[in-house]
C-alpha cells in the first residue's frame, strides 16, 4: 500500500512545534509528525509528516504560507520491507578490534574481534554513522594506549553500543544513560541480546541526572556521543564527574564546532588528546588535568 509523506522546513524550534501541532489538525490526518533540527549550523527544523492517504496539498500550502515555511514537499512512499532493505544495506563496521554487525551478518563475525550486535531495525548508533565510529576508533586508541579498567559510563546512550563495546574490554560494569525512555528501552535490549546483563546498567536521565549516575561517580572514562549544545551544557559536570587523568570521548560536533567544545571543555580541567574528523563529523579524546 502507497504512503505519502509532506516535508517542509522552518526557522526555529518554536516554530517548528507551532507548525507540526497545526499539521496534526489536517483532514486526512496524519499517522505521525516529526520535528528535527538541521545539525548545519543554519537555525533550519525539518517538520514532516506521514499519511495513509495522499494529503490535502493546498491545506499544506496555507499553512506553510501562515508560518513562514518552505512549501511541503509531498512524496509517494513505495510499499516495501524496510527492514529487509536497511539489513541489506547495513554491511558490518569494523572499528580497531570492534567488529559491529546485524543477525543477518552473524556468519560474518571474524575471528578474534570484539562483536557488538546491533539490529538494523534499531538504526540509530548501528556504527555506520561518523560519530559512532569514531568513538569506537577513539575507544580502541584509548585501549591501544593501555587503558585496562575503571568506571566508565555512556551518557546519551542510544543503542548503548559504546557502553557494550566497554563492558566486553573491561571488568567493571558500565552505566548507560539516555534522555529518550524509548532509547533505553532499545539500549537495553541490546545489552540482553549481547549477552551483557549485568554488566550494561541502563537507565533514564537528562545529563548526570540520575542517583545511580551520581552515585558512581567520579569516571575513568565517560562516552557523549550527543550534540554540540548538549555537550557544552554537560562540561561543568563532566569537570566534577571525570577523576583526574580520566577521559571523555565526545561526538556528535561538526567539523566547525571542535575548537568551541574543545575551548569550553579546556576550561574545565580537560586536555585535548586527540581529534579525529570522518567526513562532516569530529570525535574529541580528552583528559582531566590531574592537577585539578
Amino acid at each position: 500500500m502507497t504512503t505519502y509523506s509532506a516535508l517542509t522546513t522552518i526557522t526555529g524550534e518554536d516554530a517548528a512545534d507551532r507548525l507540526a501541532e497545526a499539521v496534526e489538525d489536517l483532514m486526512p490526518e496524519p499517522t505521525g509528525v516529526g520535528v528535527f533540527e538541521i545539525e548545519d549550523g543554519s537555525g533550519l527544523w525539518e517538520v514532516a509528516s506521514y499519511f495513509m492517504e495522499r494529503p490535502d496539498a493546498g491545506a499544506l500550502a496555507v499553512l506553510s504560507a501562515l508560518y513562514h515555511a518552505k512549501p511541503f514537499n509531498i512524496s509517494e512512499i513505495p510499499d516495501q520491507d524496510w527492514v529487509s532493505k536497511v539489513q541489506r544495506e547495513l554491511a558490518p563496521v569494523e572499528a580497531g578490534r570492534f567488529f559491529v554487525y546485524g543477525s543477518h551478518d552473524a556468519d560474518k563475525v571474524p575471528a578474534g574481534r570484539v562483536a557488538l550486535l546491533i539490529e538494523a531495525a534499531m538504526a540509530f548508533g548501528t556504527g555506520h554513522h561518523g560519530t559512532t565510529l569514531g568513538c569506537l576508533r577513539a575507544f580502541d586508541a584509548l585501549l591501544d594506549g593501555g587503558f585496562t579498567s575503571g568506571k566508565v559510563a555512556d551518557i546519551g546512550c542510544g543503542t548503548a553500543v559504546l557502553a557494550m563495546a566497554a563492558a566486553h574490554v573491561l571488568p567493571d560494569a558500565v552505566l548507560a544513560s539516555d534522555i529518550d525512555p524509548v532509547a533505553v528501552e532499545v539500549a537495553a535490549a541490546n545489552v540482553a541480546a549481547n549477552g551483557l546483563t549485568g554488566r550494561v546498567n541502563c537507565v533514564v536521565a537528562a545529563g548526570f541526572d540520575a542517583p545511580a549516575l551520581a552515585a558512581a561517580a567520579p569516571y575513568d572514562l565517560i562516552f557523549a556521543n550527543i550534540l554540540k549544545g548538549p555537550l557544552i551544557g554537560l562540561a561543568p559536570d563532566m569537570g566534577r564527574c571525570v577523576a583526574a587523568g580520566g577521559h571523555v570521548i565526545l561526538s556528535g560536533i561538526l567539523n566547525e564546532q571542535a575548537d568551541e567544545v574543545i575551548g569550553i571543555y579546556r576550561d574545565n580541567g580537560f586536555n585535548l588528546v586527540k581529534n579525529d574528523s570522518i567526513v562532516d563529523w569530529t570525535t574529541l579524546t580528552m583528559c582531566k588535568n590531574a592537577a585539578l
